[in-house]
């Protein structure tokens, strides 16, 4: 891509973003865990179907930083807004919130003890009070999007390490959250097992879906976003389009960095 092109692209994005309701903003976010500061006094949005990769070295803070948009890490500082709301406030229903917030893990995170299906319709008809017949309606239609129908009355012991990422994201999904956080959803799976949970969160991010993934899936990172955060050291350093930070990155460290994991 040339440099007028490259401008051409940017622009276009930033003028699409431009136009999306902020659902994610965090302002002077900071946690440390004792004397080790790992996130610090970071502020940034994400807009509404915004498609956001987070990538950086290991112990850079990105989890951390997934982590607190939900809070299952506790801010030392700054504030979380969710649609508008302050997720720190003590007057705030943080489970309420985080049915609108799904997270998806690195290792899964599905009960062992129960079906397939019994797994996705479990959290719909307590917390949502669907009917189970309603729970089971949505949960089949998930599975069938992403190839696991056949797998309904299986139990997780049974499923390789893809399917029970599937599992765990149509587990996400069946809470119809507004955002999918994802924690590096392809780490602990075997090389060939990768691709289809990728084609997965592909689909997600075609269907409008606002997703933020950790991820050290270079390729995925520049094929799905709409931008990408480097983060290191407690700070997101760069963010931009993926033509932005991938071909023309400004900061030394996120260029040394690319270099290194693209060899």
């Amino acid at each position: 891509m040339n440099v007028i092109d490259y401008q051409t692209a940017a622009a276009a994005q930033q003028s699409r973003n431009a136009d999306r309701r902020v659902l994610i903003r965090v302002e002077g976010l900071s946690k440390s865990f004792g004397n080790l500061k790992v996130l610090k006094n970071i502020n940034e949005s994400i807009r509404e179907g915004e498609v956001v990769t987070i990538i950086g070295p290991s112990g850079g803070g990105k989890s951390t930083f997934l982590r607190c948009l939900n809070l299952l890490e506790r801010p030392d500082g700054g504030r979380v807004l969710f649609d508008g709301t302050n997720l720190s406030d003590k007057k705030v229903n943080i489970t309420k919130q985080r049915q609108r917030i799904g997270m998806v893990f690195q290792h899964f995170n599905v009960f062992p003890h129960l079906t397939v299906l019994e797994n996705i319709t479990l959290a719909p008809t307590l917390e949502k009070k669907m009917t189970k017949a309603q729970a089971r309606a949505r949960a089949m239609e998930l599975l069938e999007r992403v190839g696991l129908a056949d797998k309904k009355d299986e139990y997780p012991s049974r499923l390789s390490g893809g399917q029970k990422q599937r599992l765990a994201i149509v587990r996400a999904l069946a809470m119809d959250p507004e955002v999918l956080l994802f924690d590096e959803p392809t780490s602990a799976l075997d090389p060939e097992m990768v691709g289809e949970v990728l084609e997965v969160i592909r689909g997600l991010a075609r269907s409008g879906m606002t997703i933020v993934i950790v991820t050290h899936e270079m390729g995925f990172a520049r094929e799905v976003s709409d931008r990408v955060f480097f983060m290191d050291d407690g700070v997101i350093r760069e963010q931009g389009t993926p033509e932005q930070i991938f071909q023309n990155a400004a900061d030394p460290r996120t260029a040394e960095f690319l270099r290194r994991v693209m060899l």
